[in-house]
């Protein structure tokens, strides 16, 4: 595998943020921004714990303190009885210094645009083609392109905003987003009415069940005889996965990649934007390799997947399709303790086992709405400070830890599968 550098600016690596501790796990791994929704109007009302109002204000501290840039979602078709908490979730992003919204209803890009707050198209808007770029230019500086097309077709529109000289309301040339890693929808962007059909649940509302995710039994209308359809869920489609030719895609000239998952853990988060943050600047670097590839993909496989296969990017026509339900990651986390204190002198953690049982050697994650996502080996378990192999429920135990934890955080066991 040969990299081949670019003079071009570094390009912007996005992570989803469902929760404050996702948020800060993002942060720790490296991302240089975070995409979140509040109240209901966004595609992951249903699946997330969506901030609300109150939250914004904190949501943009958080970003300024870690220099990181925030965006709204506010991407869902709209009725005529949500405009108004649409102006409302707008004029507080704009109050709290949100970043910028990002959307696809023309009402909340209008608006959005009429008093001042910088507005980013939604891949829900199913963006295509130069023209529809050229279009969109009047709003928004950022353009986010439906998952569909090949990378061939993004190079060729990278080309022609370039060529044509498009630029946003900044003045500055209009810059490309695409979805790098995470889940892909059946239908055209994300915008399926199969479960408003079945359940009178919209996905293009935030309300999606997911039920393309699951088995079917096909019927002959004729004579009534019935197939399982066997080995593959024919409606659900592998995870996108981008890291072995991330090079390729800076090539193309995208200036933004987006991870997919708002409705993900503080783990997901946390080591799909590590590996694509460490991909990127192994690009930039010049070291950049085959071998580097496959330790990221081995990673990326260890927290929630459906498998994976690279999209339409490369140019194929058809899905891969999952052959099994949920998720194929090879490591499981099973709670067992909470946080109680940390003593920052002698570096250890303090916690209350509330399940299971926790032996020297385990690998063990903790997570936190502050503390984001921690990592580690257990080194050394004591109880009543008294050195133990393990520690059982109901037990109060310490562990050595390099980083702070708090009051509440969770603590996991980490099992392969």
């Amino acid at each position: 595998m040969t990299t081949n550098k670019t003079d071009s600016p570094k390009v912007e690596l996005m992570a989803p943020a469902g929760s404050y501790e996702a948020m800060m796990a993002a942060i720790k791994a490296g991302c240089n921004s975070v995409y979140f929704g509040v109240e209901q109007l966004n595609m992951r009302s249903r699946s997330s714990n969506n901030f609300t109002l109150e939250d914004l204000e904190k949501i943009a501290e958080i970003g300024k303190k870690n220099n990181i840039k925030t965006y709204l979602t506010l991407n869902t078709i709209l009725y005529d009885h949500d405009i108004r908490l649409m102006k409302e979730i707008i004029d507080a992003a704009k109050k709290s210094k949100i970043t910028a919204v990002i959307a696809s209803d023309h009402a909340a890009i209008n608006y959005a645009k009429k008093i001042g707050l910088v507005v980013h198209i939604s891949t829900q808007a199913n963006v295509s083609n130069i023209e529809t770029i050229e279009f969109y230019s009047a709003y928004a500086d950022v353009i986010v392109l439906a998952r569909e097309l090949s990378l061939k077709q993004v190079a060729e529109i990278c080309t022609n905003i370039k060529r044509k000289k498009i630029t946003g309301p900044s003045g500055n040339l209009v810059k490309v987003e695409i979805f790098v890693h995470g889940a892909l929808c059946m239908a055209i962007s994300g915008k399926c009415y199969m479960s408003l059909h079945s359940n009178y649940a919209s996905a293009n509302r935030g309300a999606c069940i997911q039920n393309c995710r699951k088995s079917y039994v096909v019927t002959d209308k004729e004579n009534g005889v019935e197939f399982e359809v066997d080995n593959e869920y024919i409606m659900s489609a592998k995870d996108l996965c981008t890291i072995d030719f991330i090079d390729k895609i800076v090539d193309a000239g995208v200036s933004v990649m987006k991870i997919e998952g708002r409705g993900r853990s503080a783990d997901y988060v946390y080591t799909t934007t590590k590996c694509y943050r460490e991909a990127i600047q192994s690009f930039y670097d010049g070291t950049f390799s085959t071998e580097k590839v496959e330790e990221w993909k081995t990673q990326l496989a260890t927290v929630f997947n459906r498998g994976f296969w690279d999209g339409y990017y490369l140019g194929k026509k058809m899905g891969e399709w999952s052959n099994e339900y949920g998720s194929k990651a090879t490591q499981k986390k099973i709670y067992i303790a909470k946080g109680m204190k940390y003593f920052s002198k002698t570096g250890i953690g303090e916690f209350k086992m509330e399940s299971h049982t926790l032996e020297k050697g385990n690998k063990i994650m903790i997570t936190g709405p502050t503390t984001g996502y921690v990592e580690a080996t257990v080194d050394e378990i004591r109880v009543d400070d008294k050195l133990v192999e393990l520690t059982n429920k109901g037990e109060t135990f310490t562990i050595k830890l390099s980083e702070k934890i708090r009051p509440s955080d969770k603590l996991y066991k980490i099992v392969e599968e």
